[in-house]
């Protein structure tokens, strides 16, 4: 089920937060105001990696229209392989992935990422791999969803289509 979050009880947008990409450099989310943003956490060794090409084709279908895809791989489930230069290689054989990856990001406790301390914050907390965040055009959380909500789910789409700039 879709959880529409009022972007009204935000205090900070999501635009305040950076990642390190995975191919070096940052990846600041502030740079993509204007545009949608899905921030999705990832696993390479997870039940889920296979939404991997879901995530390539919204990259590839939306990105044009103004839709950001943000891979976000996390060990925080165990299930990450063990180097960034392994996480760039699999995506890649695997997946030809070309959408922004960021380094391997830990999500939830003491070291977790501002981006995922925030979302919490908003009772976004994600409790496995592959869970999606969407912000709109201003870094707003608009909608969270699990890791079960495949990436072309239609309720999904629905809601990257009514954020994306006009």
């Amino acid at each position: 089920m879709l959880k529409w979050i009022a972007p009204l009880l935000f205090a900070l947008p999501a635009q305040a937060f950076q990642f390190e990409a995975l191919e070096g450099g940052l990846i600041d989310l502030d740079d993509l105001r204007g545009r949608a943003v899905l921030v999705v956490n990832t696993a390479s060794l997870c039940g889920f990696t296979d939404q991997y090409a879901g995530l390539q084709r919204l990259h590839e279908e939306y990105g044009p229209r103004g839709l950001t895809v943000i891979g976000v791989p996390s060990n925080t489930f165990r299930q990450e392989l063990g180097s960034e230069e392994d996480v760039a290689e699999f995506c890649e054989v695997n997946y030809g992935l070309t959408l922004p990856l960021t380094t391997i990001t830990p999500l939830r406790g003491p070291d977790a990422h501002p981006f995922y301390r925030w979302l919490a914050e908003q009772g976004a907390v994600p409790r496995w791999n592959f869970n999606k965040a969407l912000l709109d055009t201003e870094g707003d959380l608009v909608a969270f969803e699990g890791a079960a909500t495949r990436p072309d789910a239609p309720r999904l789409l629905r809601a990257i289509e009514a954020v994306l700039p006009e």
